[in-house]
């Protein structure tokens, strides 16, 4: 009898061991609810700057349709045989808003349930259905650029439009970036959350003594909020690819110039510290949106240091590309000469 009353008790145990507590369970619900948001705000964004665009062309997609900029891109990409953008080329847009009501479903089941394997299946159909999104894009976007009218007004033999899937790429003369807008983000952001929840819950029922009386608790979760915290880095120069962002010239030489990196990740490069100087005057990109100004390193080329760090000699005979005859040293160098 003795040992029959035990059975009870190593059941409920099991059971426990599969239940996420209280505090997990309401952060699921929040990451859960936090989804809604794509409903309100877009999920991605394209931005396209050129010099008669200084202050850039936007298309912002949303779970079922389309804003911004989208006729004025239309028009300008109509010259080089591009289809027109319209909310009936993307068939996604008509079940996306049922995909967000699932998972948003599922999360909430997962909180009120409490248990622990419905929180992984969630981790495991949340990340696929990022990966299926992400190539659904691409796809759309390879379709997109290749496929040109032939008798297009403008045409450049072998040469393909494809917006960038995540980040920046050069097309003609304009700088292209596609990146996550305000809803995304926050999708993002709920995906992280629901990981971290499931990994301290794994952690806690894994180890005895639980999770948060682990001595190594820092170490592990120093990956988690390495993904959370990303600075921007410069750009390396690329000679021949690459052209200076206020004077349109190619940029050849890479001892000189530097970039401007904005809070949101932005990077403008420039083939020499005059340009770099006349765009920050120019205001284009206004002081409190700058998050570095780099210059490069003139005897350790495409090495940046920040202009508030850096040792800046002028002379002659530098013979800058445009005639700036400045360049940029790390303090050192003063020291050494």
């Amino acid at each position: 009898m003795a040992s029959g009353a035990k059975v009870p008790e190593v059941s409920n145990y099991r059971i426990m061991k599969q239940q996420l507590s209280v505090a997990s369970r309401i952060l699921v619900a929040f990451a859960s609810g936090a989804l809604m948001i794509v409903f309100f705000l877009p999920a991605w964004r394209i931005d396209l700057f050129a010099p008669q665009y200084p202050e850039g062309l936007t298309m912002n997609i949303w779970i079922n349709g389309l804003s911004g900029d989208v006729d004025v891109i239309n028009g300008l990409n109509h010259y080089i045989g591009m289809k027109p953008i319209n909310e009936g080329m993307f068939p996604e847009f008509s079940f996306l808003p049922w995909v967000v009501g699932f998972f948003m479903l599922l999360g909430m089941t997962v909180a009120i349930t409490g248990r622990r394997k419905f929180l992984f299946y969630y981790l495991i159909l949340s990340g696929i259905g990022g990966l299926l999104a992400m190539y659904d894009f691409w796809k759309w976007g390879k379709d997109y650029g290749s496929n040109l009218d032939p008798t297009a007004p403008i045409q450049v033999p072998g040469l393909t439009y494809q917006p960038p899937l995540i980040g920046h790429k050069r097309l003609l003369n304009f700088d292209a970036y596609s990146l996550p807008d305000v809803g995304g983000w926050v999708v993002i952001a709920a995906g992280m959350l629901a990981f971290i929840v499931w990994f301290v819950e794994w952690y806690r029922h894994r180890k005895p003594g639980g999770f948060f009386r682990s001595k190594k608790k820092p170490l592990l979760l120093l990956p988690l909020f390495s993904l959370l915290s990303c600075s921007s880095k410069p750009e390396p120069f690329i000679p021949g690819t690459d052209n200076c962002h206020f004077c349109k010239m190619g940029i050849t030489d890479t001892r000189f110039g530097g970039e401007l990196i904005t809070k949101k990740g932005k990077i403008f490069k420039f083939d020499d510290l005059h340009c770099l100087a006349l765009f920050l005057k120019s205001g284009t990109v206004i002081s409190d949106d700058i998050s570095k100004t780099l210059t490069i390193l003139y005897d350790q080329p495409n090495e940046f240091l920040e202009t508030d760090q850096a040792y800046f000699i002028k002379d002659p005979s530098l013979r800058s590309p445009m005639g700036s005859n400045t360049a940029g040293f790390h303090p050192q160098y003063k020291q050494k000469n």
